[in-house]
């Protein structure tokens, strides 16, 4: 950014040597210098996003834990031994999560791969991109909530219809699957903020 002030420092002292009216070309070099920061930090954003929905579908798709439980009925029974296997898709709720992230990673590699490929940005690819990342942002949210519902059940249980807690005997299952949920939050707010900075872009060049 040093380098693109000097520049332009440059160009307006030049201008003004020639007598010319550098108003307009102030007015038009913030105007570039702002929407080129903007697109710097979409792009840095996309790729947080990128990275943090595929590493919460990865850790839940490789999130299983088998143990052996010990279970005593009554004091004159032996105790038995079952062997518990915990595994993500035994969830409906647990697979909508890892599916979600991984539709959101394909989305913001295709609009990261767009916005490479597209030098200048037009309103109306903006206002689409503006609707599609709310879009993600409101699919990964239903995902974690519905997520943490069943997480929750896990680590706490209901004892107005007998469910028992197993987090205490899984735990390495429930911590992964902890991790993941809470990168997939990020991720959703990175979205947020992604849309925020279009809106801001678009807001900048209507003035």
């Amino acid at each position: 950014m040093p380098s693109n002030d000097l520049f332009y420092d440059l160009l307006i002292r030049q201008s003004r040597e020639k007598g010319i009216n550098t108003d307009g070309v102030e007015t038009n070099l913030k105007v570039l210098e702002s929407s080129w920061r903007i697109r710097y930090f979409d792009g840095l954003l996309r790729v947080m996003g990128l990275i943090l929905t595929s590493v919460a579908a990865i850790l839940t798709g490789v999130d299983e834990e088998t143990k052996t439980i010990h279970i005593s009925i009554t004091k004159t029974l032996p105790t038995l031994h079952v062997l518990v296997t915990a595994k993500w898709h035994y969830m409906l709720a647990f697979v909508y999560f890892p599916v979600s992230n991984a539709i959101a990673f394909s989305y913001v590699a295709a609009s990261l791969v767009a916005s490479m490929a597209v030098q200048t940005s037009k309103d109306m690819t903006e206002t689409v991109l503006v609707v599609l990342d709310m879009t993600i942002m409101g699919l990964l949210l239903s995902a974690n909530g519905a997520a943490i519902a069943v997480g929750v059940l896990g680590q706490y249980g209901n004892s107005r219809v007998q469910w028992r807690r197993v987090c205490n005997m899984l735990g390495g299952f429930c911590h992964q699957m902890t991790a993941a949920i809470i990168l997939s939050l990020v991720a959703s707010s990175i979205f947020f903020w992604l849309a925020a900075l279009v809106i801001l872009n678009l807001h900048k060049k209507s003035r």
